[in-house]
Formats: C-alpha cells, structure tokens, sequence
C-alpha cells in the first residue's frame, strides 16, 4: 500500500448523480479514510456540449446529504487546483505535444465527412472501421504518420481542423492488474487510435483524465466497470509518459431489480423508486426526478444500503456506520460481478434506521405535520407518541397515518372490528367504565392499567370484554402501542369522551 493514498471521484456535470456514481464516490471515500488518506471531487466538464449549469452543485449538495465529505476539489483546499477540468484547458495541450515530440501521438486531419466514408467502405466489405496500425499510414487516411513535417505545418497553419490521436504500439502485448478482477491481458493490436485533443481545443476524457490524476498524484483509480475498456489506453499513456501508474479498481455495475442491465431512471420511474440521492429538476423540461432524501429515507441507512450493492463484510453483519464501514472496507471483499437493486432491503435498512434514531429527532421531523394540520400539542407528548409508534414505521411520512388517532377522535370504527369485539353488553360494560376512568386522580400509564385491572377482577370481568373495545373506542381500530399508553397521551377527559362517541356511533 502506498504511504500517501489519494483517490479521487471525478464525475461529469450532465445531469443529477446516480446511486451507482454515488457508491463510487462512498467506496472512493471509505478506502480513502481506512488507510489516512484523501478522497479529492473533481468536475470533469471537457465535454461542453453535455453540460448542465446546475448540475455541479446538485453533486456537492448530494455528497453532503450523504456524508462523504471531500478533502480537496472545487472551492475546497484547492491545492493541486482548478478542480474542474474546463479551468485546466490550457494544462492539456503541452502534454499533448509531449506525446507528439515523443511519437506516442500525432495529428490527424481527417473530416467526419471522409471518416464516414472510410466506415462504409469497410462496412460493404463486411469489415469494422477502426482507425489503428491497419491502416493509419495506408495512404486513405489524413494524418503526420504520412504527411511530411510541412505539409503538418501548412495544413495547421491554414487553419485545417485536426486531432491528436493516440498510437498505440503495435503487437504488444498489455499485461495489467486490477484491484478486483485479478490480472488482465489485451493484444495491442485490438485497439483503436483514440483521439486524445479535439479540434475545439478542448481534450477528451481520456488525457485530461490521465493528465489530471498525475498532477493531483492519484494513487488509487476506483471507478465502475464501464471504463474497464478504457484501462489499456490509460496504462499506454502513462507508460508513454513515463509516469508511475496507479493501482485500478472496476466497481461492478448496480443492476436492474430484475437483475439484467444497468440499473436506470426509467426502472425507477417503473417500479416506484429513486435513483438519484437528491431531487432533481430539469431547467429545461421542468422534469422533476425523485430523491431518496425527498422520499423520506435517512442518509445513514441509504448509505449503509448503498455499500452492501458489490461489497459484503463476509459476516452475517449488515448494519454499519460510516464508521464502522471505514474500518472494514476492503477490495478483496467487493464483487466482481453486478449487484442488483433490492426495493425491499432498501426499505429494511431505512426500517432499521428508524429504530435507532433519536426519538427527539425524529419528533422534530414529524411536527411540521402536526402544525399543517393546526394541532398544537406539547413536543415532549409528541415525543411518546413517537416512541411508541416508529417501530411499525418505515418513513416519518407514515407517522401520522400509524398515530393520527393520538390527535383526533375517530370518526368511524373498523367494521370486522367492530364485529369481533362488540358483543351484545359491550356498551353497558363502556358505560360501567366511564366513571372508573374518571376517577382515576393518577393518570399515568402503569396507575392506570392498574387501577382498571382492578376494577375488573373486583366484577369479575373478562379482560379482552372490556380491553379490545376500549381499544377500538379510542383507535377506531384493533391496533396500536400499548394500550394505556395511548390512555395517557390522549388524557382523561379525551377518553372519556372517546367511549361516550363510539358508544353512540356503534349502537346507532
């Protein structure tokens, strides 16, 4: 390992940031922090013609939300700054020029219009164009390797839009090493001549990538499977450069639910869920995208969900801090193959979480509820209900579903509830409770259900005669917390009024 780790997660603002680039950037974090070292954000915005004005910012407040916060990057302890590659623009071209004077490049002159044409003769002779050995120097095509040095000169000169192209050695072979998949070995000659600068000045993902993570002295490239085929090119460069290559690591890919293909915002959109952290909103079409902040979930179980898609601890242990997924982190534990999105166990981690939150937290969460509605009520008695009910909750949105029968009677009573516990005598016994109830001075919980448990082995009085129907006079329902509980955070006068409204509603 080596001493000083550097990572970096170097996304391209087009657009709102997938959980699959989201993960990136958490196993980038985690390896980064196990091993003291700093996870840098780069904004890699080469490509101008995808650009999307606000979708830096929805990175960084994504990041945030998630709690992968970045040492270094744009604004930010800018010490092998600009962070965002359109500000580096006139870094490129030297070391573009380097590969030209070394011979590992050179300029190509060919016109789309010619390059088309080359694709379709190839195409009737039932072969694939690729511009590589095979045929960069036939004489077809327009570049240095055939020009002479003035024919370049004038071509520039006059203005002539050109590429600078990458020249791949020929029939080598390319042995390189992953962090995860082991040993991998390419021909050579099977690659094609990528274009390094465009005619527009500007260079592609390929050199500014390579370029920038040896300024920024990147030691580890962690990144999806999808640039696995870019690895060979990256390691060309940097031996033609003569620069030291970091270690590469392929994530796999975040799978559809159903397991075949690249999870997506259309999968998403199909099957009720978000595949973005934050919501997004398109400037242009007004296309809101959904968020799993803004569908309730806690950013420490989304988080926690997230590490598990391609990466196990190899325990039965699933819950993990961030803390606790630093310490553990490791390659030889992420999978090779893709990991499929799960909706259920999504919603189990959120589940979880919610059982370990903070109960003042979580009634912070819920009050703005309670004000829409115009119900003032005390925070610390909000505070119990909250207690009592967030284990049958996935998401505080479903709070006042599980507990809107604490803040207002019920209107109408369950009917196969009804049928169960309300016998013939069930009204008269409702009415024998009524003044124990009002009786009672310490309206506690525990005094409570002592005093009415009493009460009832005094008339000798079955407890379910009397405890389901008390339940479904104040729930209007069979269901929720404990009963006397919900005896206490309604209070004495409510619940007497309670009985006295289902005694009428029932019997009428």
């Amino acid at each position: 390992m080596k001493s000083n780790v550097r990572v970096r997660f170097a996304p391209s603002p087009t657009g709102p940031l997938h959980i699959g680039g989201v993960r990136t950037a958490l196993y980038n974090y985690l390896f980064a922090k196990k091993h003291n070292g700093t996870f840098i954000l780069r904004i890699e915005d080469t490509d101008q013609t995808r650009y999307v004005p606000n979708a830096e910012q929805y990175i960084i407040d994504a990041l945030k939300w998630c709690n992968i916060p970045f040492d270094e990057g744009p604004n930010t302890n800018e010490k092998f700054g600009p962070y965002r590659q359109s500000e580096r623009k006139e870094i490129y071209k030297k070391y573009a020029d380097i590969l030209l004077e070394k011979g590992h490049a050179y300029y190509a002159f060919d016109t789309p219009e010619e390059l088309t044409a080359q694709r379709d003769f190839n195409a009737s002779k039932g072969k694939m164009f690729i511009y590589n050995w095979q045929n960069r120097e036939d004489g077809k095509l327009v570049n240095s390797l055939v020009l002479s040095e003035e024919e370049v000169q004038k071509k520039i000169n006059a203005g002539d839009k050109y590429v600078i192209r990458f020249k791949n050695p020929q029939s080598e072979i390319l042995y390189m090493e992953d962090e995860i998949r082991g040993r991998i070995t390419i021909k050579t000659n099977t690659l094609d001549d990528k274009v390094l600068f465009k005619s527009d000045g500007m260079p592609t993902y390929h050199l500014a990538n390579i370029v920038d993570d040896h300024l920024m002295e990147i030691t580890h490239v962690i990144r999806g499977e999808e640039w696995l085929p870019s690895m060979p090119l990256h390691v060309l460069l940097y031996k033609a450069f003569d620069w030291e290559i970091p270690k590469f690591a392929h994530l796999p890919l975040i799978l559809k639910p159903v397991g075949r293909g690249k999870l997506s915002k259309r999968d998403g959109d199909k099957l009720g869920f978000p595949v973005f952290p934050l919501a997004y909103t398109n400037e242009e079409t007004g296309e809101v995208s959904r968020g799993f902040k803004e569908d309730g979930y806690f950013a420490d179980a989304f988080i926690n969900m997230l590490a598990f898609l391609g990466w196990n601890p190899g325990t039965t242990e699933e819950i993990f801090t961030i803390d606790r997924l630093i310490e553990k982190f490791d390659f030889e534990r992420v999978n090779k193959a893709g990991a499929k999105f799960d909706l259920d166990k999504t919603k189990w981690f959120q589940q979880q979480y919610m059982q370990t939150k903070d109960d003042e937290k979580l009634t912070d969460l819920f009050m703005p509820t309670l004000e829409k509605k115009g119900i003032n009520m005390d925070k610390k008695d909000v505070q119990k209900i909250v207690a009592s009910i967030k284990e049958r909750a996935v998401f505080v949105d479903e709070f006042w579903e599980l507990a809107s029968y604490f803040f207002e009677t019920p209107q109408e009573y369950d009917a196969k509830a009804v049928k169960k516990s309300w016998k013939e005598g069930t009204s008269d016994l409702m009415k024998e409770l009524i003044p124990v109830v009002s009786n009672i001075e310490d309206f506690s919980s525990k005094n409570t259900e002592k005093e009415i448990k009493e009460w009832l082995s005094e008339k000798e009085i079955g407890y379910s005669k009397v405890m389901q129907p008390l339940r479904l006079c104040l729930v209007g329902k069979l269901a929720g917390p404990h009963l006397f509980d919900i005896i206490y955070l309604v209070g004495k006068e409510e619940t007497i009024k309670r009985i006295h409204n289902a005694i009428e509603k029932i019997e009428s």
